[in-house]
């Protein structure tokens, strides 16, 4: 019988540099989109998909990542003093949302080494890996569907999106072989150089892994960038145990880029009944006139 995916891993270690210098004292993950940060947004995902247990690999200046998803007895006392308890279930739930435990990525050695931080909570167990940088919405969770398919066929499966041929160079590209939304991956490479890749079928950030990964990681040299690369022991785990890509249907924010996070920011308020009246008249405002600059 399968093992179940119950744990998941969420690299959070980066140093945030694009977005320097709103990053140098606070997580790139915690800058909010609307009144939420980035990364409760890819916990919700997990916890949505069927997620028990969470790893966040974190790094240096990243403990308000953790105070975030701890109980605030401070707050929660004020706010029932004040008698909000709409605003005292909404943080209550923030804590109470999944068993998240912490290690400390010591250097940014790639995103394969942040993986490998989590082997000992892994364990021998199938996982899955959220990328924080990717906020993947659709009405089944992007993840959920992925683990379905595991349960399903015992195949690590990858998720994927296609882009624009001339963006390939961006991203890990995924060179794929039959139809459906599982098809076999073929081979990967990581940030191919513009005209090289071999599909325009990108990695999106999510993964539901084979435990064997880990021996591979650990055997890794540095790759692209002198970093340990996640798709270079991938390319490895394919070659001995054949994995699948997910075609992503729904919609994906790249909110490690600032146009993606801006996107993101102007999707999700359009979708807020407390403010999509609002910002849609200030948009054609805004539109109907000349840039202003100060």
């Amino acid at each position: 019988m399968n093992k179940k995916v119950r744990k998941a891993v969420i690299p959070a270690g980066g140093l945030g540099t694009r977005f320097l210098p709103a990053t140098k004292a606070q997580p790139k993950e915690m800058m909010p989109l609307i009144d939420k940060p980035a990364i409760q947004y890819i916990v919700e995902e997990a916890v949505a998909s069927g997620i028990e247990s969470i790893m966040i690999v974190s790094g240096r200046n990243k403990r308000a990542i953790e105070d975030h998803f701890d109980k605030s007895v401070e707050l929660e006392a004020e706010l029932e003093a004040r008698g909000n308890e709409e605003m005292l279930k909404l943080v209550r739930g923030i804590s109470r949302m999944a068993d998240i435990c912490y290690v400390r990525q010591r250097e940014p050695l790639g995103l394969g080494h942040a993986v490998l931080c989590a082997r000992s909570f892994i364990e021998d167990e199938p996982f899955a890996v959220l990328l924080g940088d990717d906020i993947l919405r659709s009405p089944k969770p992007c993840l959920g569907q992925m683990i379905d398919y595991y349960h399903e066929h015992s195949s690590s499966v990858i998720a994927t999106m296609e882009v624009p041929w001339d963006q390939t160079h961006k991203y890990g590209i995924a060179a794929l072989e039959g139809d459906g939304l599982f098809p076999r991956i073929r081979s990967l490479v990581e940030k191919p150089a513009p005209g090289e890749a071999p599909s325009n079928w990108a990695v999106v950030g999510r993964y539901v892994l084979d435990p064997a990964i880990f021996k591979l990681l650990e055997a890794a040299q540095p790759g692209k960038g002198g970093e340990i690369q996640l798709t270079d022991s991938l390319q490895k785990l394919n070659a001995a145990a054949p994995m699948h890509a997910f075609k992503y249907q729904g919609r994906r924010h790249d909110v490690g880029d600032k146009l993606g996070f801006v996107q993101a920011t102007i999707d999700i308020a359009l979708e807020r009944d407390d403010l999509a009246d609002a910002v849609r008249e200030y948009m054609r405002q805004k539109l109907s006139l000349e840039p202003t600059r100060f």
